[in-house]
Formats: C-alpha cells, structure tokens, sequence
C-alpha cells in the first residue's frame, strides 16, 4: 500500500490545548498481534498556560518529524516547561530524546511505576519528577493532576487529567487503533469495531485493573477523552467510559449467585475415552456441590466464544487425547486464548487418554501452571478404555479439584504408578 502524503499541521481541541500526534495510515500490524485495517494514530497534545507550555506525550520515533514540525507551528521549545509521559512504551517516547535536547529547561513527568523504565528506555540519566494520583503541575492559570492507572496496559500507565477544561488525557485507556486525519469521534468514520477489538486485546486482560481506574476516573467531570490512540472523544466522551464499565463487568453476573462458584470441564475425544473421563469427572465434581459445573467438548467448535467462560469460572480443566505425541490443536488454541484474559490464580487441572506415550497432559498441565493457575492435583492420564475402577479414579480426580476450589480438602492416596508415569 502506498500512503498519501499528509499534512502536518496541530489541530485544535480547544484554545488552550492542540493535538500535536502523528498519522500512521499504512500500518497493518501492531506490537506483531494486533490488526490495523485502518491504520493508527500516535497522539500527543500541547497545553498552553499562562506560565508555560506542557507536552503530553510524543510520537514513535519514525513519526517525529509530523510530531516536531505540528509542534514548532503553537509553540516555541523555549516556552516548554512541562513533558509528560503518561506511557514509556515506544510508540509514546520514541521523540522524547529528542523533545528534551530541544527543551533541556522542561521537566519530566513520570509516574513512580516508569523509573526504571525511563532508564532503561534512555540509557542515561535524566532529571525526572515522579507523579502519583493527586498530584499536581501548574501551568498558571492550567493545572494538571496525574491519575495512576497501572497495568493499563503496561506498570507505569497513568492518566493526566485538565482540570480548567474537564479533559482527560488517557494513554492507552478509551484508545484504538484507527487512523483517520478528521481525528475526532463526531467527524471520523466508524470505528466501533477498532475501540471494541483494542479493548479485547489490550485491556481485557487486565480488566481488575480497569475497574479500579474507573473508580477513578467516573467521578471527573469529562468534556473531552483525549486517548493516545485513535479518535479523540468530544462527543458523549462519557459513554464511552460507561462502555468500558460494561465490558469490564462479568456477563455472568445475573445468572450466577454472586457467591456460587463455576468449574468447567472442557475435552475433545477421538473415540470417546477423554470424553468418558470428562464425564466421570463433572459427576465427581458435583458430589462436592457448593459450586456450578459445565461440560463442553471442543471438537467443531470456535474458541473465542469459550474465552467469556473460562474468564468467570473458578476452575478450569482440560481434556484430550495424546495423538502423535501432543495435544489436539482445538485444545492448544483454546489454551493460547488465556493470555487475553485474567487466569491467573484459578483452579486448573489436565486429563486425557492416550494409546502410546500420553504426553498431552503433562504438557496441559505444564500449560496451566506456566500461566500461574493454581494446579492442586496432577495430570490425570488414562490408557485406551477406562474401565470401571479407572472411572473411579476420574470421579475421585473430580471430587478433588472440588474439594480444593472450595476450600474442603479429600485426602488422596496416591498411587506409586502414577509417580512412576510422571
């Protein structure tokens, strides 16, 4: 694709502040994961008071020459007396070396979480001010208060709240990836789907985290949403929190007690046998009771509907069968949609049957504690056909991981062949 040439000019979003960001509309992909059909936008904003400027914000590095050039056309360097990194993360510093030779008078911001990031991001000492939520710069007659939002996306994140103008400056938080040069939500095309998908990819995993800093950040009277990413949002800017509420809630809510726990068994079977195992071990599961049990197999089955599922359960179990020496792929891909969400200290365990050497649940089971899920029992493993005093064993592996979700533990003995098979 051939990008047109743009025109770098600051865009006003009020009298006081611009955008000075940068356009990226041939990008296809972001950070290796991420699809960006429409491209994406690096924003960083100027703010002028009555004592000086503050820049908020910078561009990747290659983009620092729209972010310099839509700068010098509001400002002078010499009137800088503010940076402000809301991120350390590339995309947000890479002109920053750069800003501060040309404004060696202008203080860092940083949140306390980015200290050792900034250092290692510059390979030099630099003199910086540490923030946290409640503090305060002045610019005369513009004060700006820092809001800590960590884990949104990264451990440094903040927000920087306009307190004159009602506008938030976000970071990565009410961002996506979509590159229009109208820049704002009531003039750009449609970029629902680019704010839902960014959201899923980026923030979800850390969704705790977003309700925290939404109790932060609701109660703030909020006239623009200025993200680092994407549209900025002057329209109904509030709605779009209210989004984030509602994606950050668990769908479940209304239909499970809020004190009821959930384990679901997911298996795919070749010929039964995983399945049968999988049965036996929900029945053994339900004779604990105190909690709501689902079985799902996986085979023909799409993975991003489950990931709602296993984000609300409190436990989680896994089943396949070893064919040439692994897992089935139905069940990795399952697995690898994890890491988009928040597993770590659920309950997890593995099962499955095997013909030859059964490797799968040991791998599963490597799988579930790599992703620090609490395993409490090992790796059930069953050769062929179970038989009956072999269902048992799958019913007795239910009652366990059962009993350990809430909290009642079984005694287990143990069987030497199974140490043996390990």
């Amino acid at each position: 694709m051939v990008a047109k040439p743009i025109a770098v000019t600051a865009k006003p979003l009020s009298e006081r502040v611009h955008w000075i960001g940068a356009l990226d509309p041939a990008m296809r992909t972001f950070d290796v994961i991420l699809r960006t059909p429409n491209g994406t936008t690096y924003n960083a904003y100027a703010v002028r008071g009555s004592a000086g400027v503050a820049v908020i914000d910078t561009v990747k590095e290659d983009r620092a020459e729209q972010f310099f050039a839509s700068l010098e056309s509001i400002a002078r360097y010499d009137e800088i007396r503010a940076i402000v990194l809301n991120h350390l993360e590339p995309d947000h510093s890479g002109a920053l070396p750069e800003l501060m030779r040309r404004a060696p008078q202008a203080r860092l911001y940083i949140s306390e979480s980015a200290q050792l990031m900034l250092k290692s991001l510059l390979k030099s000492d630099v003199a910086y001010t540490p923030v946290t939520t409640g503090d305060r710069v002045s610019l005369g007659d513009r004060t700006l208060r820092f809001v800590h939002t960590p884990y949104l996306h990264w451990p440094d994140t903040q927000c920087t709240y306009l307190e004159e103008e009602a506008t938030l400056f976000s970071g990565d938080v009410f961002g996506c990836h979509f590159c229009d040069e109208r820049l704002f939500n009531d003039t750009v095309g449609d970029f629902r789907f680019s704010f839902e998908y960014y959201y899923q990819h980026i923030m979800r995993p850390f969704k705790q985290h977003v309700i925290e800093a939404l109790e932060l950040i609701e109660p703030l009277e909020l006239r623009t949403v200025a993200p680092a990413h994407g549209p900025i949002l002057r329209d109904r800017p509030r709605s779009y929190v209210a989004r984030y509420r509602e994606l950050s809630t668990p769908r479940l809510h209304l239909d499970v007690q809020s004190a009821e726990k959930t384990m679901v068994i997911f298996y795919i079977s070749s010929y039964g046998n995983t399945q049968h195992m999988a049965e036996a071990i929900r029945d053994g599961a339900q004779e604990i009771g105190g909690f709501r049990v689902s079985l799902y197999d996986l085979e023909g089955a799409e993975t991003e509907p489950f990931v709602d599922l296993v984000e609300e359960a409190d436990a989680i179990l896994v089943g396949s069968p070893t064919i040439n020496g692994d897992a089935v792929k139905p069940v990795w891909d399952l697995l690898s949609s994890f890491v988009k969400i928040h597993v770590k200290g659920k309950v997890g365990a593995a099962f499955g049957s095997y013909g030859w050497s059964g490797e799968a649940v040991r791998m599963m089971d490597d799988r579930l504690r790599g992703l620090k899920m609490r395993v409490p029992v090992g790796g059930l493993r069953i050769k062929l056909i179970p038989t009956g005093e072999e269902l048992e064993r799958c019913r007795e592996f239910g009652r366990e991981v059962g009993g350990f979700l809430v909290g009642r533990q079984t005694t287990r003995v143990i069987d030497m062949s199974e140490l043996l098979a390990s």
